[in-house]
């Protein structure tokens, strides 16, 4: 059997309609790629064409702000990459005079380009031999030949590497790894593969020996983090206080309200004593609302997320506290949480 023509052959059948497969722009398949990762196709899609729309060029996307990039990113998760791309695209413009770099040797060295993305564009964009692997790819690998070290260990990534290296149609290397990649994303999912209608089943190791639940293996290194965000809402009808967020945690340059962050759930009359607290709001705090913790999974942290409503005549103005106009609130890169609140606030 032919692995890799028996997968092109199922991929030119059933393959989805995803922006990379139209061009051979490496800006475009860049941006496909980057906005594409660790994000569902169809909550990704409109944040891509946005994008598109708004900077058609990279040069049109180095010239942009890091603010109306973020806006744009908003709801999407992972804002580093969206810093990152602006990082990128500014290096694109001045080192390589606005062209996107097509070479594997080059796009590695940009911002935020791992091997993973460097390997797609030089792929999809010229041609370039060099085998794209992705989690898709490597369960596809796991499976079918029955490797049983874990995906995310030392020898583990060597050896998927360099098994997906000999799997790679040299005379069409592109068209090879838009078929595994397919492959593993539509058919051989992570739950309920598909493994009745698998064209390659007869020689995968998972589906003769029943192990598709078990493969691939993964080691669970990541330790989650517990963070208690008790966000303060001081506003009128013209002004709201907000936070511009500094670049050393979570959510970047971006946007939130006055928060006192706690090691532990506290109640109410606990949080309005602590020093903190006091030292911004005073003592003779008036609450005027408060809601319940609300639970906002990220990567590495869970965030419990409170807001109460203040009622108070006099503050202490942080540095990166400013009231902000309440029409201009929506031109703000929010975090979904703030995002979620503010709109159900002001609408």
């Amino acid at each position: 059997m032919d692995f890799s023509a028996e997968l092109v052959k199922w991929y030119n059948e059933n393959k989805r309609d995803l922006p990379r497969r139209h061009t051979t722009d490496a800006y475009i398949i860049w941006l496909s790629e980057v906005i594409l990762q660790q994000t569902r196709v169809e909550q990704g899609l409109p944040y891509f064409n946005r994008f598109v729309e708004a900077y058609p060029t990279v040069s049109d996307f180095a010239a942009a702000d890091e603010t109306e990039v973020l806006r744009l990113w908003q709801g999407l998760g992972y804002y580093s990459r969206g810093r990152n791309m602006l990082k990128t695209a500014r290096i694109v413009q001045q080192e390589y005079d606005g062209q996107f770099p097509t070479k594997y040797d080059e796009l590695i060295k940009l911002t935020g380009i791992g091997e993973y993305t460097a390997a797609a564009i030089a792929s999809f964009a010229a041609n370039e031999e060099r085998a794209v692997v992705d989690g898709n790819v490597n369960r596809v690998i796991a499976r079918y030949f029955g490797i049983s070290e874990p995906i995310n260990s030392t020898t583990g990534k060597k050896i998927f590497q360099t098994t997906a290296n000999d799997l790679l149609n040299r005379q069409n290397p592109a068209l090879h790894n838009q078929a595994m990649m397919e492959f593993g994303a539509m058919l051989c999912k992570p739950k309920n593969p598909a493994c009745g209608i698998c064209p390659v089943r007869t020689g995968c190791y998972a589906f003769t020996h029943n192990a598709t639940t078990a493969l691939p293996v993964k080691i669970n290194k990541v330790k989650i983090k517990q963070r208690y965000f008790n966000y303060f809402l001081i506003a009128d009808s013209d002004n709201i206080l907000m936070n511009k967020r500094a670049e050393s945690d979570i959510w970047a340059n971006m946007y939130d309200l006055p928060m006192i962050e706690t090691t532990a759930p506290s109640t109410l009359e606990e949080l309005l004593i602590i020093p903190d607290t006091v030292k911004y709001f005073g003592e003779n705090i008036k609450v005027t609302g408060v809601s319940e913790f609300k639970k906002h999974v990220l990567t590495h942290q869970h965030l419990y997320i409170r807001f109460i409503s203040l009622d108070i005549q006099s503050i202490a103005i942080k540095p990166n506290w400013v009231f902000i106009k309440v029409e201009k609130i929506e031109e703000l890169p929010l975090p979904k949480p703030i995002f979620i609140f503010l709109d159900n606030f002001l609408n």
